[in-house]
């Protein structure tokens, strides 16, 4: 068991530093607001991480891949990975406040755009990958145990990941000027757009399959 644990756990570290529009916005949220607003955008994702582990405990993976989902989450992904790339924009413009208050309302924002980033096909298929095979032991009760441990060292890994992140880019950010951190939310936003550019694409190509 600790050795099952200890291996996903890693595993959760190795996905994590995978990049993704996911770790773009955290970056840009933490360069730009601080350490809370960085590791809500991964608080957010994290959620919709424990829920698909969830669904695919209780037998919801065929429902999860079913090819209308993938079309409703391609399309809300690619949706919001556009309005998130506009806000950064719209937040190059801004000065960086350095002080150490971040706003609720801010930390609000931040937890909703990870929650919205993480409904992708991408991720859907990667939980269910990972945690089917356990499932056929879960069903006769013989490895409920190690579905839980497998499920915990995952997440535990996305956390580590994403406070040790945001702990760098929140206290090297100081030794940023505002030059350099306009341009990093631009550049954020570029990522962004490309990655909702990818997502209509995917959204289009299985329409024209199906139709």
């Amino acid at each position: 068991m600790i050795t099952a644990f200890i291996t996903y756990f890693l595993l959760g570290l190795v996905i994590s530093v995978t990049p993704g529009a996911m770790t773009v916005q955290m970056v840009n949220q933490a360069l730009r607001k601080g350490f809370l607003s960085g590791w809500f955008v991964g608080l957010g994702g994290m959620t919709i991480d424990l829920a698909l582990i969830i669904l695919v405990y209780f037998g919801f993976s065929h429902v999860l891949a079913h090819p209308m989902v993938e079309l409703i989450m391609w399309f809300i992904g690619s949706i919001f990975l556009l309005i998130i790339g506009i806000d950064s924009l719209k937040e190059s413009k801004n000065k960086v406040d350095f002080s150490e208050a971040t706003p609720k309302k801010s930390l609000a924002k931040a937890y909703t755009s990870g929650f919205l980033m993480a409904v992708s096909p991408g991720n859907i298929v990667f939980w269910i990958g990972i945690f089917s095979p356990l499932l056929v032991f879960s069903i006769n009760g013989e490895n409920q145990a190690q579905f839980i441990i497998v499920a915990l060292g995952i997440l535990l890994g996305i956390l580590v990941h994403d406070i040790g992140l945001m702990s760098i880019i929140h206290f090297s950010r100081r030794f940023l000027n505002q030059t350099v951190l306009k341009w990093a939310a631009i550049v954020a936003a570029i990522i962004l757009f490309g990655f909702s550019a990818y997502f209509g694409y995917e959204l289009i190509t299985q329409l024209i399959t199906y139709v």
